[in-house]
């Protein structure tokens, strides 16, 4: 797990680590970035199932609860079988603009 700050930003990249144990990883050390929007890079990850995305969704939820952001980047599921709980984007960009929507709607109060 190699992790990087972006101003408010934590950008999580999978390594080595299965999802599980990746989650796991997040889990353990969640007070490090618990300020920080979040951004879980998967990307290196070539074959990758919606049970796979699903096991993000409990820290997705405790996440989201904070109005902090989480997003998770793979292009390699389909995104229309994805839950609505969690948000999945194939690009980094589309991450970064998810967030700043976001934060607009935050400010807005919606």
């Amino acid at each position: 797990m190699i992790i990087d700050k972006d101003e408010n930003i934590t950008i999580i990249t999978q390594e080595k680590l299965s999802v599980t144990a990746l989650v796991k990883a997040i889990e353990s050390s969640y007070d490090k970035f618990k300020n920080h929007h979040i951004i879980v890079s998967l990307t290196s990850i070539k074959s990758i199932s919606l049970q796979d995305i699903i096991e993000f969704l409990r820290v997705s939820n405790a996440h989201r609860s904070d109005n902090k952001s989480f997003v998770i980047i793979t292009d390699e599921v389909n995104l229309d079988e994805m839950p609505d709980e969690l948000v999945v984007v194939p690009t980094m960009q589309e991450a970064y603009d998810i967030i700043e929507m976001e934060d607009i709607e935050r400010d807005l109060g919606f």
